[in-house]
């Protein structure tokens, strides 16, 4: 997901070809994990909302926690956990401080507790899975708070009704823990003699996470 922020300019400038706005765009909606490098992209708008070229200048007014590495691209590398501003200039016309948020790198994800699981079908429609449980686990013991895990699950035989995940098929690492979990639902029809949940999770840059993916197996019995 990309920011998009527009910055206009303190005065108006009565050339309509001259820049007046910078348009910012930061990728992974501000975020970057802690020691990896981050990218933002700007260009210039004239008085009629057209592009014109122009040479920025990146800085970051929290170098503790982003520092740009090269000012003319805005690459930045992320120090420390925290919100950094960053900004960017060309010529008189300045942005707002954008700010870019560093997460703790994800080290690893990993099964917590059983990966098997055996559900005595009684009414199909009620029959549910304990909860299927993995663990982030975050750089320097840092917990990954609320970061994207995606289950998806897949019948055998091939022909069973497809089943239902509790709360979803998506789900986000709990605050406090770094855990995340759902539970399979078998909707009414015929009883799968199987599922097998596959569980990915990813870098902000769309790298694999470590142990990922995982799988889980659900077997079904009367």
């Amino acid at each position: 997901m990309v920011t998009l922020a527009v910055v206009l300019a303190c005065k108006i400038n009565t050339d309509v070809n001259q820049p007046v706005a910078i348009e910012i765009r930061l990728p992974d909606s501000g975020r970057v994990e802690l020691t990896d490098t981050f990218r933002p992209t700007a260009r210039a708008l004239n008085g009629i909302g057209d592009s014109v070229q122009a040479a920025f200048v990146w800085a970051s007014l929290d170098t503790a926690i982003l520092a740009v590495l090269d000012s003319a691209t805005g690459v930045s590398l992320s120090k420390t956990l925290g919100t950094a501003r960053l900004q960017a200039r060309t010529g008189n016309l300045i942005s707002n401080p954008q700010s870019v948020t560093v997460l703790p790198y994800i080290d690893s994800i990993r099964v917590s507790g059983a990966a098997r699981d055996t559900v005595f079908v009684t009414t199909a429609a009620d029959s549910l899975s304990d909860s299927l449980v993995v663990q982030a686990y975050g750089g320097g013991g840092a917990i990954p708070a609320n970061r994207r895990v995606v289950f998806t699950p897949t019948t055998f035989p091939a022909s069973a009704p497809a089943v239902t995940l509790l709360p979803n098929d998506t789900v986000f690492t709990n605050p406090s823990s770094g855990v995340a979990a759902v539970q399979v639902r078998l909707r009414s029809g015929t009883v799968p003699d199987s599922v097998v949940v596959t569980v990915i999770m990813l870098h902000l840059d769309s790298t694999a996470v470590s142990g990922s993916p995982l799988t889980f197996v659900v077997e079904f019995r009367p």
